[in-house]
């Protein structure tokens, strides 16, 4: 993956690169076709383009995975990344088109597909990061390419240690390990002792990580 290229126009497909919950394909399926996750206390109303991802592929991003805030959603942390921070945080990137990670960001932050205007693509590719809002999921990061296309992924405004970390739910931290290895970059004990050793996860542990993905579905 680079980052030699800026554009301001915005690009019909771009790889919208997860890092929480969303690397798990059948949760990302939620925000696209609609439905409530295992887990999860409500559901979603989907993409207006509710077609699967063209293709996925796992992905290192320069920075640090923590969890924080409170999600209602998953009665725990929710995972942010700041890509400012030291470290590596691994993804699960979906290439999806420029208007579904549109509804895909609206949904993170409970709002209905296609009610605001679209997201500035262009700006947060031209310049590496833009704030579109003052959101936990309304800070855009584009990191590079991947076979020519743009990738992004949203996170919070604040850095790593600004604000309290948050233990996250054994519901919400299984989407993120069965991401992960879905992913096929990672095997199960690296995964487990990546997810462990975020700030923030404690007090899981390596090993009950591994217990969480090793649950049968």
């Amino acid at each position: 993956m680079v980052a030699d290229r800026s554009t301001t126009t915005r690009p019909r497909l771009v790889w919208y690169a997860s890092y929480g919950s969303n690397t798990d394909p059948q949760r990302l399926h939620h925000y696209i076709a609609g439905g409530r996750p295992p887990g999860a206390a409500r559901g979603h109303p989907g993409c207006r383009d509710r077609t699967p991802p063209r293709a996925s592929v796992p992905l290192e991003l320069p920075g640090a995975l923590y969890f924080a805030t409170w999600s209602e959603l998953w009665s725990g942390g929710r995972a942010f990344h700041d890509p400012d921070a030291p470290g590596t945080t691994w993804a699960h990137a979906h290439l999806v088109t420029a208007e579904q990670f549109d509804d895909i960001a609206a949904q993170e932050m409970y709002r209905t597909p296609g009610s605001g205007p679209e997201l500035d693509l262009g700006a947060a590719i031209a310049l590496g990061r833009v704030a579109t809002g003052p959101g936990r999921y309304e800070t855009l990061v584009h990191p590079g390419y991947v076979a020519g296309l743009p990738v992004l992924t949203f996170t919070a405004p604040w850095h790593l240690g600004d604000v309290p970390t948050v233990s996250p739910s054994a519901a919400y931290l299984r989407h993120l390990a069965l991401g992960l290895r879905t992913a096929d970059a990672w095997d199960a004990t690296a995964v487990a002792r990546y997810l462990a050793g975020a700030p923030g996860a404690a007090p899981w542990t390596a090993e009950e990580v591994a217990e969480l993905l090793a649950e049968p579905g």
